[in-house]
């Protein structure tokens, strides 16, 4: 079947979706993480296909751990569709409504958009994630993963598209696209007209091809070149487990921080003990001439290296003079995801919020928390870094469009 055929399939049973009750729409999403339980040996067995073809290929180790599906990862993947039972329905909410001065009644309601588009890479989760937020939010997704992740989304999408049509609800609204071919990307970007809107997800480059080719209208996400600054007023042992965290936790996902700035007040205090414990974790660490002096491990940073997302255990880290300084390498290297600042200092926190122009900013807290679920929303379809209708995790209310309802009683306009 052809892309264009598949999103013509997705536009119909995007229809009965949108008239589908929350409790249709909540059964489908329990029997979905039932499924996937039920089947977890099937789906770590088609991934084992997946990690042994990469590993054949050399993948980097960062790109293998966001491939690899083990039970505990299914196990959060069923616990993410439920969680998404359990949120309120976004469909039909008003936004805003008044009765005008003519009699009239206005209301402003949510309702979806109707098909989805994704496009994504490597971790075979965000094929769950993904078809269960669009399925909350009354969407049609159509899925493009990576070929390299080509048979564990296959076997977990047979999964889903069986579990919603045994809850009476359209197979067709969960579909896998081909991803033996770069044809299907093309043809997805160019269904205007039967796709509503078309989401990326994965690295600057295939973000930038979507935001740049497509006809279908793009909500960008963006990758994460995210920074903690540690300021003067820092409370240092609070600064060292959050640089830990943010860096170390899992440092294959965009909310990783790859880039550290210390200030200059307490280098000497901070540095040492920060560099001991990041060589300890295995973080190479690319650091400016200040930094080097403190750790004969630093490796001269270049300029690439202050603009890169790593997704490795590799980290650039500077020297700052003043908050404004840490502000200025923000604004030019930074990619509006997440960037974080330790202090106790009321003044140089509320400057730092000001100033960073980011989807989310974290007070003496790490970069990881930045997380659909972790924000209580459930699934998240991805992080948006752009100003327009939505900006950080995107959860269901992202994930909808609005329609005015005007209601009247024979009123005809003069």
């Amino acid at each position: 079947m052809s892309v264009l055929e598949q999103a013509s399939a997705a536009r119909i049973a995007s229809f009965d979706l949108a008239a589908a009750t929350r409790a249709e729409k909540d059964r489908a999403l329990l029997l979905m993480a039932d499924r996937l339980v039920e089947r977890t040996d099937d789906i770590v067995h088609a991934n084992g296909v997946d990690v042994a073809t990469a590993r054949e290929n050399d993948t980097s180790e960062a790109m293998i751990d966001r491939l690899v599906l083990t039970p505990e990862r299914i196990a959060a993947m069923a616990d993410g569709l439920r969680q998404l039972a359990a949120l309120p329905d976004p469909i039909g909410d008003v936004v805003r409504g008044s009765t005008l001065a003519n009699g009239l009644e206005l209301r402003q309601v949510r309702v979806p958009f109707g098909v989805v588009g994704m496009i994504y890479e490597g971790r075979p989760n965000v094929t769950a994630d993904a078809a269960g937020i669009c399925l909350k939010s009354g969407n049609a997704a159509l899925l493009r993963g990576s070929g390299s992740a080509f048979s564990s989304n296959a076997a977990i999408v047979s999964v889903l598209r069986k579990a919603v049509a045994d809850a009476g609800l359209p197979a067709d609204t969960i579909q896998l696209l081909d991803a033996t071919t770069r044809d299907s990307v093309k043809e997805l970007m160019r269904a205007r007209g039967l796709v509503d809107v078309l989401i990326p997800r994965g690295g600057a480059s295939l973000i930038k091809t979507v935001v740049e080719q497509s006809t279908v209208p793009v909500i960008e996400t963006g990758v994460g070149n995210c920074h903690v600054y540690v300021d003067a007023a820092a409370d240092l042992e609070k600064a060292l487990a959050i640089v830990l965290n943010s860096k170390v936790h899992r440092c294959s996902v965009c909310n990783s921080a790859e880039s550290l700035l210390v200030n200059a007040e307490i280098a000497d205090s901070f540095l040492p003990l920060v560099l001991d414990e990041l060589e300890a974790a295995g973080v190479t660490v690319h650091g400016d001439p200040r930094v080097a002096g403190y750790s004969d491990a630093v490796v001269p940073a270049t300029e690439e290296d202050w603009g890169t997302e790593f997704l490795s255990l590799d980290m650039s880290v500077a020297v700052v003079d003043t908050l404004e300084d840490a502000l200025d390498h923000i604004r030019r290297y930074g990619t509006g995801h997440t960037e974080a600042i330790v202090s106790e200092s009321v003044a140089a926190t509320r400057r730092f919020v000001a100033g960073v122009d980011a989807a989310a900013v974290m007070v003496n807290a790490s970069t990881r928390f930045t997380d659909g679920g972790e924000f209580g929303f459930g699934a998240e379809i991805g992080i948006s870094t752009q100003k327009l209708h939505a900006r950080g995790p995107m959860g269901l209310p992202e994930l909808t469009s609005t329609k005015y309802i005007v209601t009247g009683n024979g009123h005809t306009r003069s």
